[in-house]
């Protein structure tokens, strides 16, 4: 219990910190959030009385304690661009990112676990060596370089997916998928080849342990010792690398909803950047830094629960 009040603190005090650093480059930013709300025609009085208006008259620690007072309340402020509250345009946008987000993980965890393991089982073999060669164009390539690929050759060419736009899982549940599907094997395919390569190496290390020559000794079969004792052992390192991965999506998502149109809280923090919509920057960014930290609070429950040992350190 004591461990994860630790882990709930620290997890507390890295959203402020995040919170802290967002609010401080924004004020260093060059513009006017005002200005660019009311355009170049508007006069010093109409900028003077917005000004008082949205607070931004106010000493900086107080504005700062009027965000985080706001975004413990849901109020994330209003958009500049679109004059909506940002919470609304975050959560219209969720479903997409979410749905995407979530797709791409279900195809990292289906395609890597079964080749790293297959990989370790056939260690220095030609098979190995071909599908470590192979993976590593992967980790080369650019997402929106693959995802453009994927439009050219699955989209037009053999129009098996659609090239853009979304289809809300409410209208057709097979609509979703073949909207989300490339879109989501674009992000997954570079998490792949890592997550794969960290797989097969962290079974091999531990099949070369001492504790294995003992299990295989006793006349225990292959099949056993990789799925009840190996595998097991070597979940703690590859739960920090799909700690890491499912940063790596989220972050993802940004590129790869703009290059498919997808209405996603990627494209709309492309389209705030744009405008200098500073109130939704803000949002989506805290939004984004908040599934990260989430995350890794989670692994490390995992960590806790896999090797009770480190509630003890």
């Amino acid at each position: 219990m004591a461990y994860v009040i630790r882990r709930f603190i620290l997890l507390f005090a890295t959203l402020v910190l995040i919170s802290l650093i967002t609010f401080l480059v924004f004020q260093i930013l060059p513009g006017d959030p005002v200005r660019v709300m009311l355009g170049p025609d508007a006069d010093e009085a109409q900028i003077e009385t917005m000004t008082k208006q949205l607070g931004l008259d106010e000493p900086k620690y107080r504005q700062y304690l009027h965000l985080v007072a706001g975004f413990l309340q849901g109020d994330m402020g209003t958009s500049l661009r679109f004059s909506r509250p940002v919470l609304d345009l975050i959560m219209e946008r969720l479903p997409v990112t979410l749905s995407l987000s979530f797709m791409s993980l279900m195809i990292v965890v289906i395609v890597s676990i079964p080749l790293g393991i297959y990989t370790a089982k056939r260690e220095n073999k030609a098979s190995d060596l071909f599908l470590s060669s192979f993976t590593q164009l992967g980790m080369a390539v650019p997402s929106f370089f693959v995802g453009i690929l994927f439009i050219l050759l699955f989209g037009i060419t053999f129009q098996l997916f659609a090239t853009g736009g979304y289809v809300p899982w409410s209208e057709s549940v097979s609509g979703a998928l073949r909207s989300l599907f490339l879109p989501a094997l674009t992000i997954a395919i570079p998490q792949i080849a890592i997550s794969f390569r960290y797989i097969r190496n962290a079974i091999l290390v531990q099949s070369k342990l001492d504790y294995v020559r003992t299990i295989r000794s006793k006349g225990i079969s292959e099949k056993i010792i990789l799925y009840k004792h190996v595998l097991k052992n070597a979940m703690i390192p590859i739960l920090t690398v799909f700690g890491l991965i499912i940063a790596e999506v989220v972050a993802g998502t940004i590129v790869v909803e703009q290059v498919f149109s997808l209405p996603g809280i990627g494209r709309l923090l492309i389209t705030s950047v744009n405008y200098r919509d500073f109130p939704v920057i803000e949002g989506v960014v805290l939004y984004i830094a908040f599934v990260v930290v989430i995350t890794n609070f989670l692994v490390d429950i995992c960590y806790s629960i896999l090797d009770p040992r480190i509630r003890l350190r």
